[in-house]
């Protein structure tokens, strides 16, 4: 299995590291600390330096309770730092975005994937998304981040997010996007409770038994807090529990996970594989 860019493909034969690079004022774990174009550049390039596969540029908060911004807005966010990455590095430059014209914009200068917490089915993106052609990475999202943490409910979490997840892949596979080329991420935190979550991690090599790429994102999030209680300090205390959730992630099957932690993850999971080839 593999990711076919515009100038590189990823072999996806070993777990994958999408470095997260969050250009907003209001990203919960750091938000404001990449918001200049040059902080961003010098975060990202850090993050390859680190052993990103991938890095993963979004200018719109999708944390819970955040408020929507405009496209001019996002577009003054993203587009300048894409630009710069891509002139510096051939790492893979995604884009964080459920808006077609951000999708564009950031193709034009050199974005190779789009990354969408609304899995292309806001006005235009799917037909958008169609005629870049590039990979697509089609998140769970169960309402919108304003209210979506308001009482999530489910009868059965992962068959219904693995279900929405195989209608939009088959939407777009239908609209002409390559199969090979479509990632599914069940989206960890995204209208959904802590047992949610993990039953969800628990059940994920259920959408790693598809035909598709599987991302987990769990970096920092708050299920960790909840999981420890009065020791948690806040996202930047997270970061053994995001290794650790990483790892697990990539046993049961994922094939990107997506961090704040680059360094760290990329450690974990080269001695894990060196671990599991010596048993």
């Amino acid at each position: 299995m593999r990711l076919i860019f515009p100038n590189s493909q990823l072999d996806l034969g070993v777990t994958r590291v999408m470095g997260i690079l969050n250009v907003t004022p209001d990203s919960f774990s750091d938000g404001g600390l990449f918001v200049s174009p040059e902080a961003a550049v010098e975060h990202a390039l850090q993050m390859v330096e680190e052993g990103a596969d991938i890095i993963d540029v979004g200018g719109e908060s999708a944390r819970p309770g955040a408020q929507p911004v405009s496209v001019m807005e996002e577009l003054e966010r993203v587009v300048p730092v894409i630009e710069a990455i891509c002139s510096e590095t051939q790492v893979p430059v995604s884009v964080d975005t459920s808006k077609p014209e951000v999708m564009r914009a950031a193709a034009k200068v050199g974005a190779a994937m789009l990354n969408d917490v609304r899995a292309l089915t806001a006005h235009n993106a799917l037909a958008t998304a169609a005629e870049l052609g590039l990979p697509v990475c089609l998140m769970h999202m169960k309402g919108e981040p304003g209210t979506m943490q308001h009482e999530p409910a489910y009868k059965d979490v992962s068959t219904e997010v693995l279900e929405f997840l195989q209608a939009r892949a088959s939407a777009c596979t239908a609209a002409g996007i390559d199969a090979r080329n479509i990632v599914i991420d069940p989206g960890f935190g995204f209208g959904k409770t802590l047992e949610h979550n993990l039953e969800l991690l628990a059940g994920l090599d259920r959408f790693a038994a598809t035909s598709f790429a599987v991302l987990a994102g769990l970096s920092r999030k708050s299920m960790i807090a909840k999981l420890m209680g009065a020791r948690d300090s806040g996202p930047e205390s997270r970061v053994g529990g995001s290794v650790t959730l990483a790892l697990y992630a990539a046993r049961k099957g994922a094939h990107i996970v997506r961090v704040h932690d680059v360094q760290q993850t990329v450690q974990a999971l080269e001695i894990d594989r060196v671990l599991q080839a010596a048993s």
